[in-house]
């Protein structure tokens, strides 16, 4: 009988994400270990299963996450706020097929074609989708163009800046961990958090394409399970790189997305009209009433 597959990664310099194909996951903070009695110490090595695949990528954002918990914003949901997300949407999305494709070029030079041939089919999915955040900006009357072009929110440029450096490696594996963690992510959003959302904007307007989409009405559950599938059949030096990337790619998305909530809406609004340059009345439709889901939760991508 096969022995249970049991895969680990060490994602910082004292703590290890250890799971089972079962689905069992724990941590393990190896600072009170001596390096020759660890089991975990080494890298690991042999083969991979989905089960225990998914609990590490999982596990690598949920411990990434809780760095903020205790500190995370919960604004009430504006429109000002939505628009700024959107904004984030397209600047997130607008170079996702160009990146990929690098990606999968290099790994074409590398003789990997599996790789390449996974990161361009990636590519070809997500190609459009930057402009259906536009198509939403638009839906709220605001010159989306003009906004993407003199507007990305501070709290997103980390993560752009570190999608680009990732797809522009000898050895780019580590952009499919970034990819998983925004996918993984938005697989979360419900039909209630999109109603949430469209509930902000005026009746009869669709101003939530790009949320449908990235959302578990959308492709990205499917996407994350083919994902899940696709990295447990790497080699474990590619996997252990992919948590890793999954690890680091979740802290830059924690740290950036908190950054935006914790602005003011008078803040919030200053940046909008200054990217524009005019005044935009429609910021001042009124929200939800309280105790509605905010709208980070929708709209993270």
């Amino acid at each position: 009988m096969a022995r249970p597959v049991a895969e680990w990664v060490n994602v910082t310099d004292d703590i290890s994400i250890i799971a089972r194909e079962s689905g069992e996951v724990w941590f393990h903070n190896r600072s009170g270990e001596k390096g020759d009695i660890d089991p975990f110490a080494a890298p690991m090595g042999g083969v991979g299963s989905p089960g225990s695949t998914v609990g590490l990528l999982d596990g690598a954002i949920n411990l990434a996450f809780s760095n903020i918990e205790k500190r995370l914003a919960r604004p009430e949901p504006t429109v000002a706020g939505y628009i700024v997300a959107l904004v984030g949407a397209y600047h997130t999305s607008v170079d996702t097929p160009r990146n990929l494709r690098r990606a999968a070029s290099r790994f074409e030079k590398l003789g990997r074609p599996e790789v390449a041939a996974y990161l361009e089919e990636r590519a070809r999915e997500e190609t459009g989708h930057d402009r259906l955040a536009l198509k939403d900006l638009r839906a709220l009357g605001v010159p989306g163009e003009r906004l993407v072009a003199n507007f990305i929110p501070e709290g997103i440029k980390p993560l752009c800046n570190r999608f680009d450096e990732l797809c522009a490696e000898d050895y780019p594996i580590g952009s499919i961990g970034y990819s998983y963690c925004l996918e993984r992510i938005a697989a979360l959003k419900e039909k209630s958090d999109i109603e949430t959302v469209q509930a902000l904007c005026p009746d009869g307007v669709d101003t939530t394409r790009f949320l449908r989409s990235h959302s578990s009405l959308g492709s990205e559950a499917s996407h994350v399970a083919e994902t899940i599938e696709f990295v447990a059949s790497l080699p474990a030096s590619d996997r252990i790189k992919v948590v890793q990337e999954t690890y680091q790619s979740a802290l830059i998305m924690a740290e950036g997305y908190n950054h935006e909530l914790l602005k003011s809406e008078p803040q919030i609004r200053a940046e909008i009209e200054q990217a524009l340059g005019e005044a935009a009345p429609y910021l001042h439709v009124p929200g939800p009433s309280a105790g509605q889901k905010h709208y980070a939760a929708a709209t993270a991508d």
